[in-house]
């Protein structure tokens, strides 16, 4: 039997990694409880950027959109002006947004490359993190005009970029909540017949805590139709069966059945194919977003249908004039870094500002996945060929990663250069990813912990 999995075990197997003193940077898949990081942000309400540390409290969980923290900020480097929401001391959610499986995020990079022929926009490309972090901002807004209060919605306060594991991430308000209770109903029948807007006495129907999200989330859903959100509301739809955990109900309303709930996910994480329905609620989504003409679905919203909603309810989103801007401007950016044939059609064939803006955002987002290094990006952006190539190779399995780091990365380059000429260094390499896959195996309790320990020595002669 596996023991439990144990953090003094990862340290040591990364200093094994480090001892062999390769030229490649260390494959992380994700932190452990403890972990200082330092981050340069954005914040999301205003253009003020900084410094923030923060201390990883514990690891939360991860699926294909990202992996979640429970982070406490411990310093605050403000450069221009205030990072509106943070405070040193306080918790906070950190999600970045890449899994913290290697199979959930090569299956999730797959679904959104066949949907948008390019690599998953929210972990490599900065504007389109922005992009979902104003939408959540404006979606907050409105939460508080639909049900009178904000926090219907989680609150959001800055972005980043992770160098390290090679993604976007945000850090937002911490909700103290959980799922809703399971409860005991004798009368399904009853129950049945109130989804369906039938008139039944309350005090027959049982489950209040169900009832009551059940509406939440119907209610919720029609606001993000109405403020152009239409693919965010895919993440609240009943029918799908799994988007119930994207809203969680808050502890200090745990008396009362009716309060306390609060959507806490904006971020999808696989993107919804017309050919790949995933649960019983896709097939009619894939018809209603036909009929937008949305073939492939994502988070993709209409800022036609926003502004129309902020010139509707002007008064309460006064204050947000400069937001609306930063998001139109994200927006323009995030839909142009991919070539998403079913959107842009026959644009492909012409704009060369399309074209201009992919192949940059392709530069940023191999700097954020570590592909190249600060020197090779700046190669790269002072190039039209070369940016072009790279991207035609990085269609190519394998192939194409390598290509992209032999000529935008020095530590890679070199790594690659020892690894066929110098017999030491190819042991020392071979070690170093033994312990790499060592930690990962000990985290998912495939191994134990003397055996972690031990996998590291093995030598080559």
């Amino acid at each position: 039997m596996a023991e439990e999995y144990s953090i003094e075990v990862c340290e040591t197997l990364q200093a094994e990694f480090y001892d062999a003193r390769l030229h490649r940077p260390m494959r992380i898949e994700r932190y452990d409880a403890g972990t200082e990081l330092l981050y340069d942000i954005q914040a999301v309400a205003s253009r003020n950027t900084g410094k923030v540390r923060v201390v990883v409290k514990k690891f939360v969980g991860g699926g294909f959109a990202g992996q979640v923290y429970q982070v406490k900020v411990v310093a605050i480097d403000a450069q221009n002006g205030p990072l509106e929401g943070l405070q040193v001391g306080e918790i906070y959610a950190m999600k970045i947004l890449i899994p913290p499986s290697g199979f959930s995020n090569f299956f999730r990079n797959t679904v959104y490359w066949i949907g948008f022929q390019g690599p998953f926009q929210l972990q490599v490309n900065p504007m389109a993190a922005r992009s979902g972090a104003l939408w959540q901002k404006f979606i907050r807004r409105g939460a508080k005009i639909q049900f009178g209060d904000e926090k219907a919605v989680v609150d959001i306060h800055a972005t980043f970029v992770d160098q390290t594991l090679g993604s976007c991430g945000e850090l937002s308000e911490w909700v103290d909540g959980r799922t809703w209770r399971l409860e005991v109903d004798d009368r399904l029948d009853l129950l049945k017949q109130w989804r369906k807007g039938k008139r039944v006495a309350n005090d027959r129907l049982g489950s209040p805590e169900y009832r009551t999200k059940y509406e939440f989330m119907r209610e919720f859903v029609k606001l993000l139709h109405a403020m152009g959100g239409h693919e965010f509301a895919r993440q609240y739809e009943w029918s799908t069966c799994k988007s119930q955990p994207n809203c969680l109900k808050r502890k200090d309303a745990e008396f009362d059945p009716s309060g306390g709930l609060v959507a806490v996910d904006f971020r999808a994480g696989l993107a919804l194919l017309p050919f790949l329905p995933m649960s019983p609620g896709d097939f009619r989504l894939i018809f209603k977003g036909l009929g937008r003409g949305s073939l492939v679905q994502f988070d993709r919203g209409s800022l036609k249908k926003l502004e129309q909603f902020i010139d509707d309810h002007r008064e309460d989103f006064k204050d947000m004039e400069a937001m609306l801007d930063a998001l139109k401007a994200s927006e323009r950016v995030y839909r142009n870094s991919v070539p998403d044939i079913t959107h842009n059609h026959f644009r492909l064939f012409y704009s060369k500002r399309l074209w201009s803006t992919m192949l940059a955002s392709a530069v940023t987002g191999w700097r954020v996945r570590n592909i190249v290094d600060d020197r090779g990006a700046k190669k790269l952006s002072q190039s039209r060929f070369m940016p072009a190539l790279l991207f035609v190779l990085g269609l190519i399995p394998v192939l194409g990663t390598f290509s992209q780091r032999i000529f935008g990365h020095a530590g890679w380059r070199r790594h690659y250069g020892k690894l066929f000429t110098h017999w030491d260094y190819f042991k020392r390499a071979f070690r170093a990813r033994i312990a790499e896959k060592t930690i990962a195996w000990h985290r998912a309790g495939r191994i134990d912990r003397s055996s972690a320990l031990r996998l590291p020595k093995a030598n080559i002669e």
